[in-house]
């Protein structure tokens, strides 16, 4: 299920079949998260945890478990990487369409756009640092 191209370069052949199933094992892992959170939701009421990153979280233990990416799987994420600036358009024309909200609510939603992104960043750089010194001090 290969291609010979020029020099002898063996690439796999993106077909769309592997496209489909690449989007099918992004999806059945959203559903799988999302299931599992509300099924927590019905143990526990306030249990909160949002079903995209429990999806996530089951993506990279399939990851992790095959060793390596499916061909399909790298296709359609590369593809929706491609796309992924069309994701901003609605949030956009949510900013146009609430301008005097956005006007009313800026400065108190800027300073906390500015606080979360300097805690981003200091807990970022805090890993890191542990995380360095966690493996017997090497510098990358």
């Amino acid at each position: 299920m290969t291609s010979k191209s020029d020099e002898g370069n063996t690439k796999p052949r993106i077909t769309p079949a592997t496209l489909l199933a690449g989007f099918a094992i992004l999806i059945a892992c959203q559903l799988v998260g999302e299931t599992l959170v509300s099924a927590g939701r019905l143990l526990a009421p306030s249990f909160v945890f949002p079903g995209p990153v429990a999806g996530m979280l089951l993506l990279l233990a399939f990851l992790g478990w095959r060793r390596h990416l499916p061909v399909g799987l790298d296709a359609m994420a590369t593809g929706l990487i491609g796309i992924l600036s069309l994701l901003f358009v609605p949030s956009a024309v949510g900013i146009v369409q609430y301008g005097g909200l956005v006007l009313e609510w800026g400065p108190p939603l800027l300073l906390a756009l500015v606080v979360s992104t300097l805690l981003t960043l200091l807990v970022t750089v805090g890993t890191y640092l542990a995380l360095a010194r966690f493996s017997n001090g090497e510098k990358p």
